[in-house]
């Protein structure tokens, strides 16, 4: 059985005649009727109920059919791939990022791509709120979680990095208020609080999950403090000014507790669930051109960059604190 065995059966199918599957196919009638006889003999099985008035299939029939439907779509998808790849990729990639994320980390890397790839043409949108990537036509999402419950089954996800969310507080407030010792501790200390996505359905600002190296117990410990803000750039700065403790995650903080400007506090606490991932909508078969950025931001960010410490770190945006 071949390729064109395969669209013989399934236009016989679809147009329910051998005449008008012949002239779908562009074929005599009677090439028809001789190549679907040879089939069901090589098979030893009839395929289709012949009448007067229609060709049907048989259950055997439908099952060649179902199966038929698959096979000619894969040989597409791989001869697509094959001239795909003759070619350099081209054409526009769409995705979103985060803000801070998204500005310190993802456009230099995103255009270290287009550089390498300048038949690519590069869209990105920064956002707190992860839209719907497929009714708004984004190609995928460089994002700090996993793919949303609601959309597990619709998306596909691939870890990009492993990433945490670790309490750091700067020299003059550790001098002023004390070290905490336990997270219990953080009660009696002024939390810095960042409401990024504020008003999501369930969540707790005002409570920080923790969790002890690989200790499977996460602690959910209430915080409170004189200032919070939806910023976690601002956030950040009231940290580094002396205001208080924070939970950030060290893509954004490296630099500072590579410098010695903030320390860490209760280092062998962290917040899980930080990791950054590729989200997209569920395709059968991604363009080139998307295959290639994912595995170029799996390799540049695989070694988690952030951990250099301030002399590697991308430059401050104008107006941010960073490293002097």
């Amino acid at each position: 059985m071949d390729r064109p065995d395969l669209e013989l059966v399934l236009a016989v199918r679809q147009h329910g005649s051998l005449v008008m599957a012949a002239r779908a196919l562009r074929v005599a009638p009677s090439a028809v009727t001789k190549r679907l006889a040879a089939l069901e003999a090589q098979l030893g099985m009839r395929l289709f109920q012949r009448t007067t008035r229609r060709v049907s299939p048989t259950a055997e029939g439908d099952t060649l059919c179902e199966r038929a439907v698959q096979l000619l779509r894969s040989f597409k998808e791989v001869e697509a791939e094959l001239r795909e790849r003759q070619a350099e990729p081209a054409g526009p990639v769409r995705v979103v990022a985060t803000f801070g994320f998204g500005r310190l980390w993802v456009g230099p890397a995103l255009a270290a791509f287009q550089l390498q790839h300048p038949g690519v043409q590069v869209q990105v949108q920064l956002t707190e709120q992860l839209p719907d990537l497929a009714v708004e036509g984004f190609d995928g999402a460089i994002w700090l979680w996993n793919a949303p419950r609601e959309r597990a089954a619709e998306w596909v996800s691939r870890r990009l990095a492993s990433n945490q969310r670790v309490l750091a507080a700067s020299p003059a407030y550790i001098e002023r208020h004390g070290t905490p010792r336990t997270p219990q501790d953080l009660a009696q200390h002024a939390c810095l609080v960042v409401r990024e996505n504020d008003g999501g359905p369930g969540q707790r600002f005002d409570h920080w999950r923790l969790q002890r190296g690989n200790d499977a117990q996460v602690q959910h410990v209430p915080v409170s403090g004189p200032m919070s803000s939806n910023s976690g750039e601002l956030v950040r700065d009231w940290c580094l000014a002396g205001h208080g403790l924070m939970l950030r995650s060290l893509w954004d903080i490296a630099p500072q507790l590579a410098s010695g400007e903030l320390v860490r506090v209760l280092p062998t606490y962290a917040m899980p669930d930080a990791d950054i991932h590729w989200l997209a909508p569920y395709r059968s078969q991604s363009p080139r051109r998307i295959r290639l950025l994912v595995d170029f931001l799996a390799e540049r960010f695989r070694k988690e960059p952030w951990k250099r410490g301030a002399v590697s770190a991308p430059p401050a945006p104008p107006g941010s604190r960073r490293t002097r």
